[in-house]
C-alpha cells in the first residue's frame, strides 16, 4: 500500500505531460491551418516570414519573442532589388550611353587641342604625305649603295626644288597670260552683254547698266572689308610660309630617321597592346604610300590629258589650268568638280560657249575614265574606301580645316580602314591561339589558321616603314 502514492503520482505526471504535448500539436496546426488560409484569401507571405509565424508559434511560450501578427492582418508584399525592376534593355542602353558620352568628350577636347595647334598638325600631315611619295627613292638609293644620310639629302633636296619649280611655273604663266585673259575676259563679257540684250529675256542696256552700277557702288562701300580681307590675306600667307618651314623640316627627319621615330612611337603603347600595333603600323605606312604614288600618278594623268585638250581647242592659260587641275586632284570628288568648272569657266569667258562646251566633254570623258579605269587599276584594293566615305570624310575634313582637311581625309580614312581590318584579324588569330586545343578525330578540321605573312620586300628593304619593327644593328 505504500507504494501506490508514488505510483499515482508518476501516472499523473506522465498524463500531464501528454496532455502539454497534445495542446502543443493543435496550436501548430491552428497556426498551419492560418497560414494557410491567409494564403488563399490575401496576398503571397513570403516563406521567411511563415517560418518566422511557425517558429513563434512553436515558441509561444518564450516571453522574450516578439508575437505573430494576427490572422486578419493584410501581406506584406517584398520589395525588389532597384536593379532587377529596370528592363533589361534599358540598363544596356545606360551602359552603352555613358560609355559614349565619354568617347564624345575624348574627342571633343581632341578636336580642341588640334585646332589650337592647326597649323602645326597640318604641317606634319602635309609632311607624312611627302614622306610617303619621297620614301622608296631613298630606299630604292640606299640598295644602290648610299648612306642613308646622302640618299635622303638627294631625295629632299630635289622634291623640294621640283615642286618649288612647279609653283614658280604656275605662277609665272598665270602672270605671263594676266593681260591677254584680262582682253579676253572683257571682250567675253561684251558678248555676254551683247547676247542678253538679244536673247528672248528682254533685258534692257539699262538694266545691266544698274547692275553695273550697283556692283561698283557694293565695291565702294566695301572698301574698309576689303582692305581687312587683304590685310588677314598678309596673315594666312604668313602662317602658310610658317606651315611649308615646318611640313620641309618634318619631311627631312621622316626620311632621314623614321625608324626611331616609329619605335620610340611604340615605346608609349601598352605591352600588351604593341604586338598588335607594331604589325599595323607597317600596313598602314605602305596603304598610305600606294595612296600618294596612285593619286600622284591619277593627277598626272588627269593634268596632261585635260591639258591637251584645252591647248587643242585654243584656250588660254592651258598650262596653268593643267596644273591647278593636277593640284585639285588632290582633292577627292570634290577637286575635280572645281578644277573642270574652272576650265569650263575660263573657256566661256574667253572662246565662247560652243568652246566651253567641248571643255566640258574633254573633262567629262577623262574623269570617267579616271573614275572607271585608272583608279582601281592604280590605287588598287588596298586603298579603295566606300564613295560614302568619301563624300562624308572630305565634307567633315573641310568643315574642320578647310582645304588641307579635304586633302588629309581620305588617305585618313584608307589608313584607318588598314589599321582596323589588321587589328580585327590580329585579334581573332590570338583568341583562336589561346583557345584549348582540340583533341582526336577533329583536331585538323578545327585547327587554328595563321594571318598571312607579310609580302618579303618590308623584310628586305631596311629604310621601308614596313621594317621598323625588325631590330636594327648599328
Amino acid at each position: 500500500m505504500s507504494k501506490l502514492p508514488g505510483w499515482l503520482g508518476r501516472l499523473g505526471a506522465e498524463l500531464t505531460e501528454l496532455g502539454d504535448r497534445l495542446e502543443e500539436r493543435r496550436a501548430a496546426a491552428e497556426a498551419e491551418e492560418d497560414i494557410e488560409g491567409d494564403r488563399d484569401a490575401q496576398a503571397v507571405v513570403p516563406v521567411a516570414f511563415v517560418a518566422a509565424v511557425s517558429t513563434a508559434e512553436d515558441r509561444s511560450t518564450d516571453p522574450g519573442r516578439v508575437p505573430a501578427p494576427p490572422a486578419y492582418a493584410p501581406a506584406v508584399a517584398a520589395r525588389p532589388d532597384p536593379v532587377a525592376a529596370i528592363p533589361w534593355g534599358m540598363r544596356v542602353a545606360a551602359e552603352a550611353g555613358w560609355r559614349l558620352l565619354v568617347l564624345a568628350g575624348t574627342l571633343w577636347v581632341l578636336m580642341k587641342v588640334i585646332s589650337a595647334v592647326q597649323l602645326v598638325v597640318l604641317a606634319f600631315a602635309a609632311a607624312l604625305l611627302v614622306t610617303a611619295m619621297l620614301q622608296p627613292t631613298v630606299a630604292r638609293l640606299r640598295r644602290y649603295g648610299l648612306p642613308r644620310g646622302l640618299a635622303t639629302a638627294v631625295t629632299a633636296i630635289l622634291g623640294f626644288i621640283i615642286m618649288g619649280l612647279v609653283g614658280w611655273f604656275v605662277v609665272w604663266q598665270v602672270m605671263d597670260n594676266l593681260d591677254t585673259l584680262s582682253d579676253k575676259v572683257r571682250d567675253g563679257i561684251d558678248e555676254l552683254k551683247r547676247w542678253l540684250l538679244d536673247s528672248p529675256f528682254h533685258v534692257t542696256e539699262q538694266q545691266i547698266n544698274d547692275v553695273a552700277k550697283n556692283l561698283s557702288d557694293t565695291i565702294g562701300t566695301n572698301t574698309e572689308e576689303i582692305t581687312s580681307a587683304g590685310l588677314q590675306g598678309v596673315t594666312v600667307m604668313v602662317e602658310v610660309l610658317t606651315g611649308i618651314l615646318l611640313a620641309m623640316f618634318s619631311t627631312l627627319f621622316l626620311l632621314y630617321d623614321g625608324k626611331r621615330i616609329w619605335r620610340w612611337v611604340l615605346k608609349l603603347v601598352p605591352a600588351q597592346a604593341r604586338p598588335g600595333v607594331a604589325g599595323a603600323g607597317p600596313r598602314a605606312w605602305r596603304t598610305l604610300t600606294a595612296y600618294v604614288r596612285g593619286t600622284v600618278l591619277v593627277a598626272l594623268i588627269d593634268a596632261i590629258f585635260i591639258g591637251l585638250g584645252i591647248w587643242f581647242l585654243d584656250v588660254p592659260m592651258a598650262v596653268p589650268l593643267a596644273v591647278f587641275i593636277f593640284l585639285f586632284a588632290f582633292i577627292p570628288l570634290v577637286g575635280a568638280v572645281i578644277s573642270g568648272a574652272l576650265a569650263v569657266v575660263v573657256a566661256l569667258v574667253t572662246e565662247g560657249v560652243f568652246t566651253a562646251l567641248m571643255v566640258l566633254l574633254v573633262v567629262l570623258a577623262v574623269q570617267q575614265i579616271e573614275g572607271h579605269v585608272l583608279q582601281p587599276f592604280i590605287l588598287g584594293r588596298a586603298v579603295r574606301v566606300h564613295p560614302l566615305a568619301v563624300v562624308l570624310s572630305v565634307a567633315a575634313g573641310g568643315m574642320v580645316a578647310g582645304i588641307s582637311g579635304a586633302v588629309v581625309a581620305v588617305p585618313l580614312v584608307a589608313v584607318t580602314n588598314t589599321v582596323v581590318g589588321y587589328l580585327r584579324k590580329y585579334g581573332q588569330e590570338e583568341a583562336l591561339r589561346h583557345a584549348p586545343q582540340p583533341r582526336g578525330a577533329t583536331a585538323v578540321g578545327v585547327a587554328p589558321t595563321r594571318v598571312s605573312a607579310p609580302p618579303p620586300e618590308e623584310h628586305r628593304d631596311g629604310d621601308a616603314y614596313g621594317g621598323v619593327a625588325q631590330p636594327e644593328t648599328e
